[in-house]
């Protein structure tokens, strides 16, 4: 009995501790069933660990960048604040998990079961309509931890490996019919590409898909609205100059409102002898210097887990459509709805923050650049193609208000507030907030009924198109 505690005490602070070593040998394992030769495994066991631990550092990196902010304006207005971003999401579910004494390890068990259940769900595809493997490594990291997080809160009973396998059933389902949702709109938009979306807006892809076509008049499409996009506009093409400008939106007026002498007394080390207008301009520069050192982890760990796994899906997945980021989309439908989507999409989110400070929230959502930018950009061109701008204008107006007083909600629900952050994308404002209450009220029976309601949607799906249902997408 010794003997085996040892064992495990090995393997949890070395392994299961170890969330950099862990995933990198679930690249191992998967190179090993692919057959890729030894030191191809080596590779990608040693890319997958450093990754990993550039997204910490990267991780970290945000939270000490935005850490003084948030500290100001709980001095300043004792009311808590959090940033809607995923990153943030990650970032602040980490840190929730590590407060009740929980290893992040676990959320990536989660992600191993519910990407098996992805691929369970996809290889009885004749029987569960599901058509779709979820392949966006990164966002999978992101929800598995904070969906770990959620029903470790809720409930408490759960908190070990029953709970794990619980969390991946309700992961893998969700990432299974939701990007199965978005099939028949992204054969559309794209004519017939070959791929779905798997990312963190795809109700809101849908609902634009579905119920865009209600405001189709005779401006078809936002080209006729004459419209024309550029100049000035074209810098935000560039991740790292958009990240910028709208942290200098958000964060700088926020930052002037706060005043030289809160931001100098709540970050005394990065103020130091600047101007305060230099500081406010290096902070929010910094905030994009951090995104881009996570992007670049995420990046490469992602990398070698996707490719692990892209035998496995290859070879017993036939037939099946992989479900993408969102932003593979970008070069297909009017251009222009990119831009405009994102754009009513941020005046939706300034709408739904100024309304919280008039009603006196106890809460302050900033927004973050990924739910700002790549769910509005998205919905925009869904919208557009079925009912042009009004359309566009209505979804992502829509979507940036709910993404703010959703994800105000959702942070209250799932005490993510002194945490500093929460993802903020559209599903997580709408979709997760309910099943939330759901499985607050009803516990483990609530979750399995969300799994079970969740797995209803492809055979209605199903039902709308049996004759071309699962060649749409595929090659002749």
């Amino acid at each position: 009995m010794n003997f085996i505690s040892s064992i495990w005490n090995i393997m949890f602070n070395n392994i299961l501790s170890q969330p950099a070593i862990f995933i990198g040998l679930i690249v191992v394992i998967g190179y090993i069933l692919l057959k890729r030769k030894w030191y191809e495994v080596a590779a990608g066991f040693i890319k997958a660990v450093v990754g990993y631990q550039i997204l910490q550092l990267g991780a970290t990196s945000l939270k000490n960048t935005v850490d003084p902010l948030l500290k100001g304006i709980q001095q300043k207005w004792s009311v808590d604040a959090a940033v809607i971003d995923p990153n943030f999401g990650l970032t602040a579910a980490n840190s929730a998990l590590e407060s009740i004494g929980v290893t992040t390890s676990f959320a990536m068990i989660t992600l191993l079961i519910a990407f098996i259940w992805n691929i369970i769900l996809v290889f009885f595809r004749k029987y569960t309509k599901v058509r779709t493997l979820f392949t966006t490594g990164h966002i999978m990291v992101k929800q598995s931890t904070v969906a770990t997080w959620i029903i470790f809160l809720l409930i408490p009973e759960l908190r070990n490996m029953g709970g794990i396998v619980l969390i991946g059933l309700l992961c893998g389902t969700y990432w299974s019919v939701f990007s199965n949702l978005t099939v028949e709109a992204t054969q559309e938009l794209t004519e017939g590409s070959g791929f779905a979306i798997g990312h963190q807006q795809m109700l809101g892809v849908w609902f634009a898909y579905r119920f865009g076509c209600l405001f189709k008049g005779k401006d078809r499409n936002s080209e006729e609205k004459k419209l024309k996009l550029g100049g000035a506009l074209k810098v935000l093409d560039d991740y790292v100059v958009s990240t910028t400008l709208i942290m200098l939106l958000f964060f700088g007026v926020i930052m002037l409102i706060l005043g030289p002498e809160l931001m100098h007394q709540v970050d005394e080390a990065n103020f130091g002898k600047l101007t305060f207008p230099v500081y406010i301009f290096q902070r929010c520069t910094s905030f994009a210097v951090a995104l881009v050192v996570l992007k670049t982890g995420i990046r490469m760990f992602v990398g070698e887990m996707v490719e692990s796994f892209e035998g496995i899906s290859g070879s017993i997945l036939k037939g099946s459509l992989p479900a993408v980021d969102c932003a593979a989309t970008y070069s297909f439908g009017d251009p222009n709805a990119v831009t405009l989507g994102f754009l009513f999409g941020a005046l939706g989110q300034m709408i739904a923050i100024v309304g919280l400070l008039v009603f006196k929230s106890p809460l302050m959502i900033i927004p973050g650049f990924v739910p700002l930018f790549y769910d509005n950009a998205t919905i925009g061109l869904y919208a557009n193609m079925k009912g042009g701008f009004k359309a566009l204008l209505v979804c992502c107006l829509g979507s940036g208000l709910l993404q703010v007083l959703g994800s105000a909600a959702a942070i209250l629900m799932f005490q993510m507030g002194p945490f500093g952050g929460y993802v903020g994308n559209l599903d997580w404002a709408t979709l997760w907030p309910a099943m939330g209450a759901i499985i607050k009220y009803l516990t483990v029976p609530g979750a399995v009924l969300c799994i079970v309601g969740m797995l209803i949607i492809p055979q209605l799906q199903y039902q709308r198109n049996k004759k071309d249902y699962f060649t749409l997408g595929m090659e002749d």
